[in-house]
Parts: structure tokens; sequence; C-alpha cells
């Protein structure tokens, strides 16, 4: 029995097939198929019972998977607590919503990239709901996004928060929201619902609301005089300093966007695990650094 056999049962397990398992470990789907072929040989018993398109753990299946993450787990830990963390190898699957992308991603990438400099790393930019599906497919490892993520398998960890100020087209003056339409996220988001509560309350039937994916977009078409929106100020600071839009003030007050580091829970991963924990701490001196 080696790690090598234990480490592909446990993925074919959690991913439900040899193809997943195989595209997650970077092996051929025969490969993945004789290692667990010859575990089951080994051990006397199979462990899985496979039926068309699908793999299901058997009674002995369900016991070793509890071994399984219990054993890889510590092979983690040991190698990264007692040996050198820089002699880490693998691939590292990152999302990231677009407001963290243009915030502190950077600053993570880079002390990421130091502490594990033999770790390739796929990055992911994209609307929150996306990840959070990513994420629970396994096909993302960490995703940074709009949270927490409600799932019973996923870990949350708490990021900083973001202030909403409202934007407005430079040559524009006084903004009436029943005359002008307001940009927001995704109206998959948070941001998007609430705003909707608010504008109803406030402007009534005559509300105008549009919704974009891309932040970016949305920022250009404020700057053009197409619309107004709340955004945190990272992502409106290059049309600020173009003179292309100013903030202003609706008497509209938004609550911040809540952040977080979320990944799942099982099974264990200490690389994952530590990268959630640098996340937060770059995060929190990013935030330091640029106080809204």
């Amino acid at each position: 029995m080696t790690f090598e056999q234990i480490r592909t049962f446990l993925w074919v397990a959690r991913l439900g097939g040899f193809r997943k398992a195989s595209e997650r470990l970077n092996l051929s789907q025969p490969a993945v198929s004789t290692r667990i072929s010859n575990l089951e040989a080994e051990l006397q018993v199979l462990l899985f019972d496979r039926g068309p398109g699908q793999m299901i753990l058997t009674k002995h299946g369900q016991q070793l998977l509890a071994y399984a993450e219990q054993l890889l787990f510590v092979e983690e830990e040991i190698k990264n607590r007692v040996g050198n963390a820089s002699e880490t190898e693998g691939l590292f699957r990152v999302g990231a919503a677009e407001t963290i992308a243009q915030a502190w991603l950077p600053d993570f990438l880079q002390v990421f990239a130091e502490t594990y400099p033999r770790v390739n790393v796929d990055l992911t930019v994209d609307i929150s709901g996306s990840l959070r599906d990513a994420l629970v497919e396994r096909r993302l490892d960490l995703v940074f996004l709009m949270g927490p993520v409600s799932e019973f398998s996923v870990k949350n960890v708490a990021l900083p928060q973001f202030d909403l100020h409202w934007y407005r087209a430079a040559h524009l003056g006084d903004i009436d929201l029943g005359e002008i339409p307001v940009i927001s996220y995704s109206s998959r988001t948070r941001p998007y619902r609430e705003l909707t509560t608010e504008l109803a309350g406030r402007v009534g039937p005559k509300m105008r609301l549009f919704s974009s994916a891309s932040l970016s977009a949305s920022l250009r078409m404020i700057a053009a005089g197409i619309a107004v929106g709340p955004y945190p100020r990272v992502l409106a600071t290059p049309f600020l300093d173009a003179g292309q839009v100013v903030e202003f003030d609706p008497d509209l007050p938004l609550t911040p966007l809540e952040f977080t580091a979320s990944y799942m829970a099982e099974p264990r991963s200490f690389l994952i695990e530590t990268s959630a924990e640098i996340a937060h701490d770059v995060a929190e001196k990013w935030h330091r650094a640029h106080p809204a």
C-alpha cells in the first residue's frame, strides 16, 4: 500500500469517478484505475461498487475513506511543519471576486509564491456565485468571494469588509435617482438584492436598476454618465484619479461588502488551510494601508 494509492482512492471517492480524479491528479484514467485495482487486491476487498457512470463506496471503502483523509493530512502537515515548505509541489486552484483581484490579491499571490515556490497557481476571477459553485464542485481549492458560503462542508474564514461609496460622472450635476439608472453588481449577489429593496422604498416604480458582472465595465458606464452606482473605492480609484467620476451622497447608505476565504473542510489540506491564513493576514495588512 502506498501514499499514491491512498491519495488516488481519496480523490476517486470525493469526486465520484476515475475521470474527475484523473484530471485532479494529472494522471491518465487507466493509471487511476490501476492504482485502485492494486489497492483492492492488496486489501482483498472491493472499495467501490461500479455502476453506469458512477462509483459508490462500499462499506470497506467508507471505512478506508476516514483513514485516508487523516493519513494524507498528517503526511502534508509533516512535510510542511517538519520538512521544508518550499519543496511542496502541485497545482493550487484559486478563485477571486473582481473586488479582491483589484485590491490585495497580487499581494497574496506574492506571499504565496515566496512560501510555496514550487506550487503552480491556476487563477480564476469571476462573480461570487460562479466561484461558490466551482468550490462546491471541487473545481477550485480556495476562493475569495462575497460570503460566507452556506454549505456545511465549507469552511469560511472572515476577511475585512469593503465599504461602498456612490459615484457619478464628473460632468453631471445634482443626481435624481428617479431620473438616472443605478448600476450594481450581478443580480445574483446580495448588494443587488439590497439595492433593489432600498431603491423600491426610496424611488418607487420609477427606479431603473442595471446589473453587471463586470465591475470595470460598470465604472466605465458611470464615467460616461449612463448610470450611477455604489462600489468599493479601490475599484473607482483609477476613474477618480483621471477625474472621470466623483463621489456623491444620495442619502442611501448600504451595508459593507462581506468577503470570506472559503474552502472545502474535507478532506483537510494543510496547503489550503495555510493559504487561507495567509490571505487573512495579507488582507488585514492591505486594509490597514488603504483605509476607506
